[in-house]
């Protein structure tokens, strides 16, 4: 029996070996200093105030439009189109602003990926995982939840927070800030976890045999 038990556990580290682990890359906004650059994030625009794309900057904490908006904290802060957090867009027309973060899920299986987070804007957002919208909130003061638990692909998965800035002539700030709750994924095990499962699954079935014999034989 302590063989078959010695056996079971040599399988069972085989299958740990494909544990779930938490999503890299599934970064809150704003980790980091006010005023530098959030590399996590890449920033396209289309707006009446400026085309093109950027790397969104960390907002100063108790600097207008922040405190307006919900305060920063420790655990994220907004993030802006440029240093000047309080700049106006948009005087003419809606504008869109669409933040993306990148992750890889090479080497896990994308099946079993999932994760839940939270979002605030200025003023609407879209969450779209790989090009499918998944959630949407409108607010700079309440939380709107966002999940997913399918929609993922193997290699780099595109997140793309989508806002958009309504239009108006004067103090028309705009921002993004999200925070990641749980996430999960289970890896793919190596050609070398499978051999030991097996081999494993093998010796308990040889053991077990060999006292089903004995037993028979007595």
């Amino acid at each position: 029996m302590k063989r078959i038990i010695i056996a079971a556990a040599i399988s069972l580290s085989a299958f740990v070996s494909a544990h779930a682990a938490s999503i890299t890359g599934l970064n809150n906004t704003g980790i980091g200093a006010g005023g530098a650059n959030d590399s996590s994030y890449q920033l396209s625009i289309v707006s009446d105030t400026w085309n093109g794309s950027t790397v969104p900057v960390i907002t100063l904490d108790n600097t207008w439009p922040v405190n307006t908006w919900l305060a920063n904290d420790s655990t994220s802060k907004w993030i802006t189109p440029t240093a000047n957090q309080g700049q106006s867009y948009d005087a003419w027309n809606n504008g869109t602003y669409t933040y993306r973060l990148s992750f890889d899920l090479t080497g896990f299986d994308a099946a079993t990926a999932s994760f839940a987070g939270r979002v605030l804007s200025d003023n609407t957002v879209k969450v779209l995982l790989n090009n499918t919208e998944i959630a949407s909130g409108n607010g700079f003061t309440t939380w709107s939840n966002f999940t997913a638990a399918s929609g993922f692909t193997s290699g780099v998965n595109q997140l793309d927070f989508v806002v958009t800035n309504w239009a108006q002539n004067s103090g028309n700030p705009t921002g993004l800030r999200v925070e990641f709750g749980q996430s999960a994924v289970t890896a793919v095990p190596e050609p070398e976890t499978y051999a030991m499962m097996l081999g494993g699954l093998g010796l308990v079935g040889f053991i077990a045999r060999r006292r089903k014999n004995k037993q028979a034989s007595a």
